[in-house]
């Protein structure tokens, strides 16, 4: 069967591309240096300035539909729901960090 050798030739080809493609890439990624990530304090003080930013941003908008210097309702509820969630994540994450400390203090050496 010529037709059926000149398929299975095909898909060999093109596997074996599609193979030196995947290596390439990893060969690429493993011989770049990986950037070191943050630690834990560096994420956490990140987050806790993204969540500050929301609040100022929330009472911002506050200020100005309340004076009437807007009257957009839209965004400024988007604007309190993502502040109000982003809070509400914060005083979770806070709450599982505390309970952590707490059972690490209680461990016995």
């Amino acid at each position: 069967m010529v037709v059926k050798s000149i398929a299975i030739n095909a898909y060999q080809d093109a596997m074996q591309t599609r193979g030196r493609e995947i290596r390439d890439t990893v060969a690429d990624r493993l011989r770049k240096p990986q950037e070191s990530a943050g630690g834990f304090g560096d994420t956490l003080k990140d987050s806790l300035k993204s969540v500050n930013d929301m609040q100022t941003e929330k009472r911002v908008l506050i200020e100005e539909f309340a004076s009437g210097k807007t009257q957009n309702v839209h965004e400024l509820m988007i604007s309190m729901q993502k502040a109000g969630m982003a809070m509400q994540m914060t005083g979770a994450v806070r709450s599982k960090i505390m309970q952590s400390y707490k059972e690490i203090m209680q461990m016995s050496f």
